[in-house]
């Protein structure tokens, strides 16, 4: 400014205020939605990793739980005594044990009883349950002759009375049966306490086994809330409705069984069945978004073979009959 001039208050003020340009303004912008559309990218990818993890995790457990449901249930099955009541590729039907007991007492039979009394000890009883109720369904171990295994049979009975009591008695320092425990006395009339061959006086044993059962529904089924493919579970004993236990299977063909005898051959008589193949097919419940960015649920699928364990391994039942030495 020269000498003797006036400066220009209001412009002063103006030169000396900062800020930011145009062009400022405009590439800290740019920058701004560069790094915000990396982190929302970063967001989504995580977000779909996540969710495609959650229904691969769903997946896996789905097929470990059938691993181990099925194969526990087929495997305590004797099929030559009867216990698959009926069979197909996507269902079957089974006596499934949910008890095991020990009489206690030598139950009477033989002449004209008409009825069976069984005591069963309270304890030790192991199961899912471990009490008898009206219309419960047993299998009573049938020793018969004690000089051979031949003859071994499991029978069938209904429960149609049960009591309670100390009416089984252990050994003590008194002598044998001098100690009372509790137990069971279970009322039943069999249809083959008709028959003179098994009604035999001292043929069911102190001790013999007692297996409590319940006949069951195994079978692929669609469910009528979202439509898809489930395996599922009726307990047909307790009149239950069938529910779904392993899926969503990927359609009607989601599980396929197929049945062996004891030298591997394909059977349809269920009496013969030693071993059931699982094949298990099942998807995620909700589409999983892949790297090119295609939805598609992701499926899995497991192969198992069981053998039945209870079938005879001579004697009547045996398969290829093998004589009981």
């Amino acid at each position: 400014m020269a000498e003797g001039q006036h400066r220009d208050g209001d412009l002063m003020p103006l030169l000396a205020r900062r800020g930011y340009t145009l062009i400022e303004l405009l590439i800290a912008l740019v920058l701004l939605s560069m790094v915000s559309g990396a982190i929302y990218k970063v967001l989504v990818n995580n977000q779909r990793l996540y969710l495609a993890q959650t229904q691969q995790i769903d997946l896996q457990q789905n097929m470990r739980a059938a691993a181990a449901i099925l194969p526990a249930e087929f495997r305590e099955l004797d099929a030559a005594d009867g216990d698959i009541r009926a069979m197909s590729a996507t269902s079957i039907r089974i006596r499934a044990m949910r008890l095991l007991g020990w009489a206690c007492l030598t139950p009477p039979l033989g002449g004209g009883i008409g009825q069976l009394t069984l005591t069963v000890r309270q304890t030790p009883m192991y199961g899912t349950r471990q009490t008898f109720s009206v219309n419960d369904s047993l299998l009573v171990y049938w020793e018969g002759n004690p000089t051979t295994r031949a003859d071994d049979i499991w029978l069938p009975a209904q429960i149609k009375a049960v009591a309670t009591g100390l009416v089984c008695s252990d050994s003590g320092p008194a002598g044998p049966g001098t100690v009372p425990n509790q137990g069971f006395t279970l009322t039943m009339q069999p249809q083959w306490i008709n028959n003179a061959a098994l009604n035999v006086n001292g043929a069911i044993t102190r001790g013999a086994p007692v297996r409590g059962f319940d006949v069951v529904k195994y079978s692929v089924f669609q469910s009528p809330t979202d439509n898809n493919y489930y395996l599922g579970q009726q307990n047909m004993t307790q009149g239950g409705a069938m529910q779904p236990v392993i899926g969503p299977l990927t359609g009607a063909n989601g599980m396929t069984l197929s049945y062996y005898d004891s030298i591997g051959t394909v059977t349809a008589d269920s009496s013969k069945v030693a071993q059931i193949q699982i094949i298990l097919r099942a998807r995620t419940a909700s589409p999983i978004r892949n790297a090119s960015g295609v939805q598609a649920p992701k499926v899995d699928s497991m192969v198992t073979r069981v053998t039945l364990r209870n079938n005879p391994r001579c004697g009547t039942g045996s398969m290829p009959p093998i004589p009981c030495n």
